[in-house]
């Protein structure tokens, strides 16, 4: 399911301060390519434990973009082909659709790497997604630790079963296969009780893909929020968003 927003405030935000980086530490003064391309499953997470991820189940793409040695990597559920440009070209993409987006992120969490202001660009592989699940509470009360109520938007199965475990969970997604069904007994949530779920929560847990699918700007600013995964990395530093990626590479 494809979601087009309009331009928006975290784009605003997110573009300019993206030309500022490269303006400031040189990279628009030659010509620098950045090549984007999209990973096969196992090449993005490997040969997990469970089968039940998106990328597995191909509801999702995992697009990687290279800039030297330096390794982005961001989740889509669009693609196009793979795109090679110049790194200028890229910052000023229209962002219009999520593969417009999907291309934009990645090349800023790669930039973000090869300066080291972003670590854990590249997804964690095999049974890595147990252990950054298990971690994922452990460091929601170190950071909030009054939470009793959580939101986490994004159906991740593992985050769910470790999560229900210790709070009063709600999910939010946006997948119809998912919405009405339940995981680890919690039932799967969609667009039209995200607002009553984000009133009822004290806390929100929110993939980092809503960088790219156009729905970051619905969480800011309503509730206490971690954003997690690989996608958010570079604009989490830019924008200064709590951010938790356990076992990003």
């Amino acid at each position: 399911m494809v979601f087009c927003a309009p331009a928006s405030t975290v784009y605003e935000q997110l573009r300019s301060a993206f030309s500022d980086l490269v303006t400031e530490h040189g990279l628009g003064r030659d010509r620098m390519e950045v090549t984007c391309v999209r990973l096969t499953a196992e090449e993005a997470i490997g040969r997990p434990r469970h089968d039940d991820y998106p990328i597995i189940r191909g509801r999702e793409f995992m697009v990687a973009a290279t800039l030297g040695e330096a390794v982005g990597q961001a989740f889509t559920d669009t693609w196009r082909g793979d795109y090679v440009a110049d790194l200028k070209d890229i910052v000023a993409m229209p962002l219009t659709d999520n593969y417009e987006r999907s291309v934009f992120v990645a090349s800023l969490n790669a930039v973000c790497r090869s300066l080291g202001l972003a670590d854990g660009t590249v997804h964690c592989k095999d049974d890595e997604p147990l252990e950054c699940a298990d971690r994922l509470a452990d460091h929601l009360i170190e950071r909030h630790p009054s939470t009793q109520k959580v939101l986490l938007v994004g159906c991740q199965p593992r985050m769910i079963a470790a999560l229900s475990k210790r709070f009063d969970l709600r999910v939010n997604d946006l997948d119809a296969d998912n919405i009405g069904t339940k995981k680890s007994g919690i039932a799967i949530d969609g667009p039209d009780r995200l607002e009553e779920n984000l009133e009822w929560a004290d806390c929100a847990l929110v993939t980092g893909t809503t960088i790219v699918n156009g729905t970051l700007d619905d969480f800011r600013d309503k509730v206490p929020t971690v954003y997690y995964g690989v996608t958010v990395a570079g604009t989490a530093h830019l924008l200064g968003l709590d951010r938790f990626c356990h076992c990003g590479r």
